[in-house]
């Protein structure tokens, strides 16, 4: 990720970079980029850090029982809840206008948790329409899968695999001056002055954390809606629909982020007077803010899909609402043993009446028939009351 605040050409040397440097604290009035930036990050912060507290106390505190879909949305939930963590600092950055008085350290860490949650957001949601799509399409495959031991250790890769994609960017990250003359410090992106590591960097980061993860989930649920629109599944659980949710959200706010890395990386290989670069770098701090309102919006999403229990449940209304992901797991083990049921029960039907065929065939008085036909009937009785 970028700098949240737009940047002209300083006297460093090397391409463009993508921060300004703040005002003058005597200026009347903050520039525009300023005030929009400020404004997203207001918004992201005030709704999106106390409502993903909520989720995580409502999964650990109100949840008895937790589906897979439930724990994935923890997981999220603790991941937005971190990355927002860092908006205040970027608001004082913006309000203040005196650079970054945080020290290089924080700048790249909070800069490093902002790429993780990227990743591991988007990585969350691959898991969540995988197990959907296991879930539809493969249900005995999905119910040998499903167990909570295996699942935390997947959680765990992503989270670990998440904070090795993320590792280029602390090294792309530096606090340097305005200029020679001026003491203020910006946190800001730094390529060595390499053009291919600036396009690298946009790059891994669109393809990895974009176009690879959302190309696998979009194509897991073309494959979940036509098995959904078969007789068999005409039932969609509340779980398909929130996830829906989740990625639709995380496209709307991350997709302006990755389009304008695009732009940038095809300005950079037209050279420093591209158009196309001077637009990717003009729209990089407000596109790069937006992305936080994507850690604010889950917990939105969340009150609206449950807005139905609030009445009944008060503030449990959202622990109803993850409880509710269970009924689609839960039915489908309903059917598929029911299905069993009726396949077993049959068989020892025709099994049974086949027998008593054969009893009648070779008992020549009617009273040993009336026996076995009796007999016959009892173990149907038997077998009845069993399913």
């Amino acid at each position: 990720m970028a700098a949240l605040v737009p940047m002209k050409p300083s006297a460093l040397s090397g391409p463009a970079q993508t921060s300004i440097a703040p005002a003058s604290p005597s200026t009347a009035s903050l520039p525009l980029s300023h005030q929009i930036g400020i404004a997203i990050l207001v918004i992201a912060f005030v709704f999106g850090f106390p409502g993903n507290l909520f989720v995580v106390w409502s999964v650990l505190c109100r949840v008895r029982r937790r589906s897979i879909t439930c724990l994935l949305i923890l997981n999220l939930a603790v991941a937005d809840a971190l990355v927002l963590l860092s908006a205040p600092l970027f608001l004082r950055y913006l309000i203040g206008r005196r650079g970054w008085e945080f020290g290089a350290a924080l700048c790249k860490t909070v800069h490093y948790l902002c790429c993780v949650n990227m990743y591991a957001s988007i990585y969350l949601i691959c898991l969540m329409s995988m197990d959907r799509w296991l879930a539809v399409t493969k249900p005995f495959l999905s119910q040998r899968l499903r167990t909570k031991k295996r699942l935390l250790s997947v959680m765990l890769g992503i989270w670990v695999m998440a904070f090795l994609m993320a590792l280029p960017m602390p090294f792309y990250r530096s606090v340097l001056p305005v200029s020679t003359n001026v003491s203020i410090y910006l946190c800001k992106p730094y390529h060595w002055e390499s053009n291919a590591h600036e396009a690298f960097q946009y790059l891994i980061e669109t393809i990895l954390g974009f176009l690879l993860p959302f190309s696998f989930i979009l194509f897991r649920y073309i494959s979940v809606i036509r098995r959904l629109r078969s007789a068999m599944f005409q039932r969609k659980g509340r779980g398909n629909a929130l996830i829906l949710l989740i990625i639709a959200a995380f496209t709307i706010f991350w997709l302006p982020y990755h389009l304008n890395n695009i732009l940038q990386v095809i300005g950079l290989m037209q050279g420093s007077s591209s158009s196309i670069l001077t637009v990717a770098i003009v729209a990089r701090p407000n596109v790069t803010a937006f992305t936080f309102l994507s850690s604010s919006v889950n917990p939105v999403l969340y009150v609206f899909a449950g807005s139905s229990h609030i009445r009944q449940a008060g503030l449990g209304f959202m622990a109803k609402l993850f409880e509710g992901t269970n009924s689609e797991s839960a039915s489908t083990r309903s059917s598929r043993g029911s299905n069993a049921e009726s396949s077993v029960f049959t068989k020892l039907s025709v099994k049974l009446s086949r027998k008593g065929d054969g009893a009648r065939a070779e008992t020549p008085g009617g009273e040993d028939e009336n026996t076995a036909d009796v007999h016959n009937r009892d173990e149907m009785k038997t077998l009845t009351t069993l399913h």
